[in-house]
């Protein structure tokens, strides 16, 4: 068997997996990093990146689909003889934009100096390694450093396996014919921006959720303009309601109400978005200290064995690659000696579903849970210029902040394009801004960033447009 040693190695080259990797060799620790995937991980490959670009290309579609003959008249006076979209094409520039992404990861690594091992990894104990490589052999890594950055996997249901036309959010994301009636388990983040893309190329879609809302891990008030785009689209909701398992001859899925009656969806496709969870799997030899199904890790990224340390979607919620991103740059840090901890005080959850949404930091109710007297005041994009002018005119910025002085404690948004307000909120928490800072900051216009402003005026009692 070969051999190879380095100081660090990390297992994983998703978004905290690279970054970790980056930033260790840039401050001169001997890095390896061991992929089986091409780099970028789940995110790049078969996750955030091209479940955005799917999203993208119905967008563009459905654009163009509603302003043909028959579909309801473009306010804009746009008029389309026909649509019609090759999926395989569309197929092909999205793993093109991939292809250009995860390129760009390897470039990043190779100019850092992290020796990249294709391949998967089996531990063996705290400080070794074997890899199996694609040509058959078994690479032995020796270490000093272990950095578990190994992600996480999509929840199958005990009686909706993945297999068939029971499909996860990877498949989802890689089919090339539109389904004609697609059922979506589960109306959170993950099912509803697929099941929105997909009904916007074209198929039928249900959704089954045993919640009695959409969303349900978002304040209330920000599904409530999704749920009525949902709605608008045709797409059809069965909340409160349980996916019972396919029918015997495969072609309906049987979903049981809230009354205890049971029926059947016909179904081409199923997609069983029911969360995610750490990919623990190969790390038994460990014996870590778990925090649930997590691997638990402290302020630093260390786990509870001397040396070995972990990241992302493995050690818990919230499960998204911005977290994984700095937990890799703190890991890598403290690996290179420095004092660093992993404390901030919001991460964005974003969801891009059509309207987007946003939340960052506390809403009103956990701030009333932790005891925190607050303000709020959101302000609708019913009254923004910009959103006007791309027809976003529903939803709205909100704002909570501490009662006694001000300081802003959290953001939440739902409209068209509130993604990109999510830098801007996580700034005000971080720097500790207080209402009066927010609104006294000349913000472009026309922007949707005069939206954050007007809610902090709004609080403050003096909103200039409302």
């Amino acid at each position: 068997m070969a051999s190879k040693t380095t100081t660090l190695l990390v297992i994983g080259g998703g978004p905290g997996g690279y970054v970790a990797a980056i930033r260790a060799a840039q401050l001169g620790v001997a890095t390896m990093l061991v992929e089986g995937m091409a780099p970028g991980g789940t995110c790049l490959n078969i996750g955030c990146i091209p479940s955005k670009a799917l999203i993208h290309a119905a967008d563009e579609f459905d654009r163009v689909r509603r302003a043909t003959p028959g579909a309801v008249s473009s306010p804009l006076g746009i008029r389309a003889e026909a649509a019609s979209i090759d999926l395989a094409v569309t197929q092909a520039w999205k793993e093109g934009v991939v292809g250009k992404l995860t390129g760009g990861v390897a470039a990043l690594l190779r100019k850092a100096g992290v020796q990249v091992v294709a391949g998967w990894a089996r531990i063996v104990d705290g400080k070794t390694v074997d890899v199996a490589q694609e040509s058959g052999e078994t690479l032995r890594i020796q270490c000093e450093h272990l950095l578990l950055a190994t992600g996480s996997e999509p929840m199958a249901l005990p009686q909706l396996p993945f297999a068939g036309k029971v499909l996860s959010s990877t498949e989802a994301l890689a089919l090339t014919e539109v389904p004609r009636h697609l059922v979506v388990v589960g109306a959170g983040y993950i099912g509803l921006e697929l099941g929105m893309a997909w009904r916007k190329l074209g198929a039928e879609v249900t959704v089954v959720d045993v919640a009695e809302r959409v969303l349900p891990g978002y304040d209330e008030d920000l599904g409530k303009p999704v749920l009525a785009a949902l709605k608008r689209m045709g797409i059809v909701l069965h909340l409160g309601c349980t996916a019972e398992g396919l029918t015997v001859d495969g072609a309906g899925l049987r979903v049981r109400s809230r009354h205890a009656d049971e029926f059947v969806l016909p179904a081409d496709k199923v997609l069983v978005a029911a969360g995610r969870r750490p990919l623990t799997a190969g790390l038994e030899s460990l014996q870590l200290d778990m925090d649930g199904r997590a691997v638990k890790v402290d302020a630093s990224c260390r786990t509870s064995m001397r040396n070995v340390w972990a990241i992302g979607d493995l050690t818990g919620e919230p499960m998204l690659a911005h977290r994984a991103m700095a937990q890799g740059e703190v890991a890598a840090e403290c690996i290179a000696g420095h004092k660093r901890r992993f404390a901030p005080l919001a991460i964005a959850a974003v969801c891009f579903t059509d309207p987007e949404v946003v939340a960052v930091g506390l809403t009103q109710a956990q701030a009333a849970q932790a005891g925190i007297e607050t303000l709020s005041a959101q302000f609708p994009f019913a009254a923004n210029g910009r959103a006007l002018t791309m027809e976003g005119g529903e939803g709205f910025v909100r704002v909570v902040a501490r009662q006694h002085d001000h300081l802003v404690l959290g953001w939440q948004a739902v409209g068209q394009g509130v993604s990109e307000l999510a830098a801007a909120f996580s700034y005000a928490i971080e720097m500790g801004a207080r209402l009066e800072d927010v609104g006294g900051i000349v913000h472009a216009h026309p922007t949707l960033g005069e939206a954050v402003q007007e809610a902090a005026l709004r609080a403050l009692g003096r909103a200039i447009h409302l």
